[in-house]
């Protein structure tokens, strides 16, 4: 499914400008200030707060675009949970994935438990709009209460040795906490990660199973989808 790209009406920089600060944030573990200063090597001139504003404003938006272009998830989804702690408290960041590895949803809560696992439950197959044949899980007992008052129809398999796909599925975002310090604020946290599991992982191909010139061409292909989501005018800026 496509969709016209988003408006840039009232900005000063062209498209291609904000697109390629809003991917060089969101690929690379770059800070905003980082990602400006990468500018002036392009001939553009630009600061870390209009960096932020970029990535605040068009980060999700991309990221929806990108996942538009996704075809229908499976039907075997995997969830998992991990803490991680905001402004110093202990949070939960819940993740779905299908059989793919593709990231479907990502739910920043305070808890674990049931009531948690039904909201991550209803989050999710609102925002796929689809239901599952099967769901994957750890041995989290909430989960398997959620799933008996959420999609008791589906298929539920509980066993951690099974999860290992979702579990892998974080480790971008492990890398990424570490460079960011933490995230400040539960909000802020959910906000950077739901652009980050649709943008990153749009540039990070398996490329351990290609060969160089399949990787070439993929990345390739890619980059197009990148510039038609965005509206970005050329490959110069964002190759």
């Amino acid at each position: 499914m496509e969709s016209a790209p988003p408006s840039y009406q009232g900005h000063r920089y062209p498209a291609e400008v904000i697109a390629h600060c809003v991917w060089l944030y969101f690929r690379f573990p770059l800070s905003f200030r980082e990602a400006g200063e990468l500018m002036p090597g392009r001939g553009v001139l630009v600061s870390h707060e209009t960096v932020r504003r970029w990535c605040a404003k068009f980060g999700q938006v991309y990221a929806n675009g990108l996942r538009r272009r996704h075809a229908r998830p499976g039907d075997k989804w995997h969830l998992d949970e991990v803490f991680v702690r905001i402004n110093g408290e202990l949070k939960y960041l819940w993740r779905a994935v299908d059989a793919d590895g593709t990231v479907l949803d990502i739910l920043v809560q305070s808890r674990r438990d049931t009531a948690a696992a039904r909201r991550f439950f209803r989050h999710l197959m609102k925002k796929t709009r689809a239901v599952p044949r099967v769901v994957v899980t750890d041995k989290l007992r909430s989960y398997g209460a959620a799933h008996r008052e959420v999609m008791p129809s589906v298929e539920h398999r509980s066993h951690k040795g099974l999860n290992n796909r979702a579990e892998n599925s974080h480790q971008p975002t492990r890398q990424r906490e570490r460079a960011m310090k933490g995230f400040r604020s539960v909000g802020g946290a959910q906000q950077f990660l739901s652009a980050f599991s649709g943008i990153s992982p749009h540039f990070r191909p398996y490329r351990h199973l290609m060969t160089a010139a399949h990787y070439r061409a993929e990345m390739t292909v890619r980059f197009v989808v990148w510039d038609q989501i965005t509206g970005a005018a050329g490959r110069s800026t964002t190759a």
